[in-house]
């Protein structure tokens, strides 16, 4: 059943929706009530009287089209305010006694006040008030001082401030739901923003736990190939390094993985993220995969934030990952991790003596030709993902070519980690870099 409030909103919003039907049923009532008052005789006593008096005809004609006027309000503001009040002060200068055509002035006053700004809104309603108060003073039939002169005045200045009003009210309430889709717009782009750094993020945490112990895997998995007929033991101790790399990538991809869960759900993981407390087992398992590792310095004193405790260990995971899987046979690398004032520098070198073609090109995808100018396979996203965690700390990485051969990766990290968006990473290295 249709109650009186929901009734009251139907219509409303169908005459929100057809405003040229809403002005045609206001100059409809607007005329009633004109000629309804041009019957009414002021008189001298205790209110109007009715039945004394006729209109004129062409007091009939301008109240009909006044009215008629006021259709086009909305479309037409200032010319419909200027042609109702024209017709007003002709009713005062011909007709003695007056018809209220000034009734749709003042209508139409206020709509000039409601759909434009102040300052026009002062000028056209003194102007309009004292055009009508003066012709209403001076060519009526009663004194000047009386309250029908008064009452001109009075409406028209009303009618001023409450389209001034209703304009204020709409301006402000605009303002108000536009701040408002704003703040859903930015609140909207800030949890894009974030969702897309948290998803930067583990693609490059998974990236360096595969990268680094597939290829270790990879090559433990060709010595156990090679040595198993001849040397079995050889083959064993190298299936036991393939399983302690498995198990370990599984533990960081568990750890990794954990990162997506909500915070209710069972059996989070609960082992802390790797840093460089875990150093010299990283170390390890790329000595066990035939890479001989020395570490220079290793700075691992306390205070070490831990953001930058992790990108120092996947800086150097993933510097050694690309020294084994590129540098060739006989290489080895150095590691140092030193603290200079309020920074932390980590370096990782390979003499890269096994290396006798250029190694994959630049993180943008591209290629060095080798001596017999054939093109190796395209650079993946080691670098690009080092720079990214380096530069979203606040740090910088280099990394390219050393003097006389080999390979140099160099990280400086500030102690004090800041937050952010990290910058758009640049060429990772020059020609010659690898992944």
């Amino acid at each position: 059943m249709t109650t009186l409030p929901s009734g009251f909103a139907r219509a409303r919003r169908w005459l929100r929706d057809h405003p040229l039907a809403f002005d045609a049923a206001l100059a409809f009532c607007v005329l009633i009530a004109m000629i309804s008052g041009s019957f009414a005789d002021p008189g001298t006593g205790h209110g109007p009287k009715f039945g004394t008096r006729t209109p004129e005809l062409l007091s009939v004609l301008f109240m009909v089209l006044a009215a008629a006027a006021l259709v086009l309000r909305r479309r037409r503001p200032r010319a419909v305010l200027a042609a109702t009040g024209v017709l007003a002060a002709a009713e005062y200068v011909l007709m003695d006694p007056p018809a209220p055509v000034v009734m749709s002035a003042v209508i139409a006053l206020y709509t000039v006040a409601s759909r434009t700004d102040r300052p026009t809104t002062w000028r056209v309603g003194l102007l309009t008030m004292g055009v009508l108060t003066v012709a209403a003073m001076v060519f009526g039939s009663t004194p000047w001082y009386s309250q029908e002169n008064l009452g001109v005045f009075a409406w028209t200045g009303m009618a001023s401030a409450a389209g001034d009003a209703v304009r204020s009210r709409r301006a402000f309430v605009d303002a108000i739901r536009e701040r408002a889709e704003r703040a859903e717009r930015t609140r909207e782009e800030e949890a894009g923003r974030r969702v897309a750094e948290e998803r930067l993020r583990i693609a490059r945490d998974l990236h360096d736990v595969v990268a680094h112990h597939i290829a270790l895997v990879n090559v433990q998995a060709g010595v156990a190939a090679h040595v198993m007929d001849k040397r079995p033991d050889q083959a064993k101790e190298a299936l036991a390094h393939v399983r302690d790399a498995s198990r370990s990538a599984l533990n960081e991809l568990r750890v990794t993985v954990g990162l997506l869960r909500q915070s209710g759900d069972p059996e989070a993981p609960t082992e802390p993220a790797p840093g460089l407390a875990v150093l010299d087992e990283l170390v390890n398992t790329f000595r066990n995969a035939g890479l001989p590792v020395e570490v220079a310095g290793a700075d691992r004193g306390p205070g070490l934030p831990a953001a930058v405790d992790l990108a120092a260990y996947r800086v150097i995971q993933e510097a050694l990952t690309n020294v084994r899987k590129h540098a060739g046979a006989g290489a080895r690398a150095e590691v140092s991790v030193v603290r200079v004032g309020a920074t932390a520098e980590i370096t990782v070198l390979d003499n890269g003596l096994g290396s006798t073609v250029r190694r994959p090109g630049s993180e943008g995808g591209g290629t060095a030709p080798d001596s017999a100018g054939t093109a190796p396979e395209g650079g993946g996203h080691g670098l690009l993902g080092m720079r990214e965690r380096v530069t979203a700390l606040g740090g910088a990485l280099t990394a390219g070519p050393r003097y006389g051969g080999g390979f140099r990766v160099h990280a400086i990290l500030p102690i004090e980690a800041r937050t952010g968006e990290p910058e758009p990473p640049g060429p990772a290295a020059t020609t010659g870099e690898r992944r």
